[in-house]
């Protein structure tokens, strides 16, 4: 039976920019560090990027969008969740292959909360805290007026898919991986899961 070591969950900070930027790399299985990389500046680390995204105001990958999980005054892990109420405008055979099925499947995702990205450091892994993040994510959704949740992933990432099963979500759609640039070079498909936070079917 695991133990929660989370002290807080709480709003994520311009100072959580470093942690936010890892932990997204995390849960994106090392596409935004791909992506990050096709974006230095000679000089420029990947992280750096990342650091520089995560403190924004504006996008999605923003702190505003953060929630960050806090063992101590040290941040183990984060979920980043936003509303989705327009489908995104671009073709996904016209984006780099990595994240082509992510945007197809966010054009079903419409009028949901979308769980962009939930991930916690390996040392803080398997003692709750994914279930605590998820939770909150959920609270912000029903604060802001959404009563279902989406989310994407890998298939055979197949520990989140437990996770997110084990939490009422369920498959809706799939699209075919293009390319997975980096260990461990996923195949197969993204899986669109959603969950209805009112009991009605997803």
């Amino acid at each position: 039976m695991s133990t929660q070591i989370t002290d807080s969950i709480r709003q994520a900070k311009p100072s959580d920019a470093e942690s936010l930027a890892r932990l997204i790399n995390l849960a994106g299985e090392g596409i935004p560090n791909w992506l990050w990389t096709r974006a230095c500046a000679e000089g420029q680390t990947p992280l750096e990027i990342g650091i520089e995204r995560a403190k924004r105001k504006t996008g999605g990958f923003s702190y505003m969008n953060a929630l960050v999980a806090e063992a101590g005054a040290n941040p183990i892990g984060m979920v980043l969740s936003y509303a989705i109420t327009e489908a995104p405008t671009e073709n996904p055979d016209d984006l780099p292959a990595p994240i082509a099925p992510f945007v197809a499947l966010e054009k079903l995702s419409v009028n949901t909360w979308f769980i962009n990205a939930l991930s916690v450091f390996a040392e803080a892994q398997n003692q709750g805290v994914g279930s605590q993040l998820l939770a909150a994510a959920e609270n912000l959704a029903r604060t802001h007026g959404f009563d279902k949740m989406s989310i994407q992933v890998y298939a055979q990432n197949t520990g989140a898919v437990r996770l997110y099963t084990r939490h009422g979500y369920k498959q809706v759609a799939s699209d075919p991986v293009r390319l997975h640039p980096s260990p461990p070079y996923y195949t197969g498909d993204v899986l669109l899961l959603m969950k209805s936070l009112s009991g009605e079917p997803a």
